[in-house]
């Protein structure tokens, strides 16, 4: 029986030791660094703090006191908008998905909020609802990203008509938005952006366009707006393929760990995983790790995938399961039972590099985390 290690247990966890840790200092870290990207003075843009998907998977109420330093919050939906109330921010809340019918209206029950408004329609629900509170609005542009929003010969009639109902008093300003497709490449945004202002020239309202890549990459534009939406590089990850989060100051807001739960010894030849789709090439000692794709670890994520055992850079081998996983233990030779696994965001393995292993990004990585997952907060805020 191979010997084991006295298991690390966070205080509050079950008794399976994968787990999650939050940091919300390096979320306060974060914001304060993509501040001060952003020119100072009274014309300096504002900033709103991307939480949807429960703040990148961080959780919204983990993270929600180190983003006091926000000037807004934006989100998905109206549910979120609700779920940030409650929990206490009083700030303005910018709603990216506006209204999926007119039934929402009737949530529209808080002051502040701001809605991305991308269709005809939902100009249309908005007179007609009953609104205590009116709330401003952005007419999305269509874009080079064309997901949802305004093309440049509908955009003109879209805005005359939020102005109108902005005169009767059905809703307050009206501004104007852009999401970059590109913003993560170099010349990613300046035919992209002279599109945007030539459609948008000489109509009144304030300017919305940059995201974490178009604000750390395209300063000198995002200075020239009203308000910037940094979501990815709040969290700690890197928005550029080129550049590590560390080389952009930023932290990991967020870590996941486990242990080593079983050693096995494979003969040379033998298959390691479902389909043996690892085979080893000679005698190696594998590590069990309890962590799977129903946690939400990437079940494509392939051998050499980077883990690190007791501190010691390894890597995954052969198929990721439901529970658990294989790891080569061969650069870890003194590993026991129980010894302490991280799988990204602590100890030199950013999330980052994880994912471009498993040909995805890390937005995707924290949003994936399965509920059976616990996070606990991490640092100074665990005592508080």
């Amino acid at each position: 029986m191979p010997p084991v290690n006295a298991p690390y247990r966070p205080e509050g966890l079950t008794a399976r030791p994968l787990h999650a840790r939050i940091h919300p200092d390096a979320v306060a870290h974060n914001l304060a660094r993509l501040r001060a990207a952003l020119p100072a003075g009274p014309a300096a843009p504002r900033l709103w703090a991307t939480v949807k998907a429960d703040a990148y998977g961080h959780g919204v109420s983990r993270v929600l006191s180190a983003l006091r330093g926000a000037d807004g919050l934006a989100v998905l939906h109206l549910d979120e908008a609700r779920a940030c109330r409650r929990l206490g921010w009083e700030g303005p809340i910018l709603v990216y998905g506006g209204l999926y019918s007119p039934a929402d209206a009737l949530l529209m029950d808080t002051p502040d909020l701001h809605l991305v408004i991308t269709h005809a329609a939902q100009l249309d629900w908005l007179a007609q609802a009953p609104l205590a509170h009116p709330p401003a609005i952005w007419l999305r542009f269509a874009g080079d990203i064309h997901h949802t929003g305004f093309s440049a010969t509908a955009y003109r009639a879209a805005y005359d008509a939020a102005r109108a109902l902005s005169r009767r008093g059905v809703i307050g300003d009206v501004g104007h938005l852009n999401h970059y497709a590109r913003a993560d490449e170099p010349d990613g945004v300046g035919d992209a952006d002279k599109v945007f202002r030539d459609t948008i020239a000489g109509l009144p309202g304030p300017v919305s366009t940059s995201n974490s890549a178009a604000l750390l990459k395209h300063g000198a534009r995002a200075a020239d707006t009203q308000w910037v939406r940094p979501g990815l590089a709040l969290y700690g990850a890197s928005p550029f393929a080129d550049t590590s989060a560390a080389q952009l100051g930023l932290r990991p807001a967020m870590s996941l760990h486990s242990q080593v739960v079983g050693i096995q010894r494979v003969a040379a030849g033998a298959g390691v995983g479902y389909g043996g789709a690892f085979s080893a090439p000679e005698i190696m000692d594998v590590g069990i790790v309890t962590c799977g794709y129903a946690d939400g670890y990437p079940r494509h994520a392939p051998t050499g995938t980077p883990v690190l055992v007791d501190g010691v850079r390894t890597r995954l081998l052969g198929r990721v399961s439901m529970d658990m996983m294989a790891v080569d233990l061969g650069p870890v030779p003194h590993a026991l039972i129980g010894a302490p696994v991280t799988l990204w965001g602590a100890d030199g393995l950013a999330v980052e590099e994880v994912a471009a292993s498993a040909g995805t990004i890390a937005a995707d990585l924290w949003t994936s985390l399965s509920a059976r997952v616990p996070a606990h907060l991490a640092g100074a805020a665990a005592a508080r």
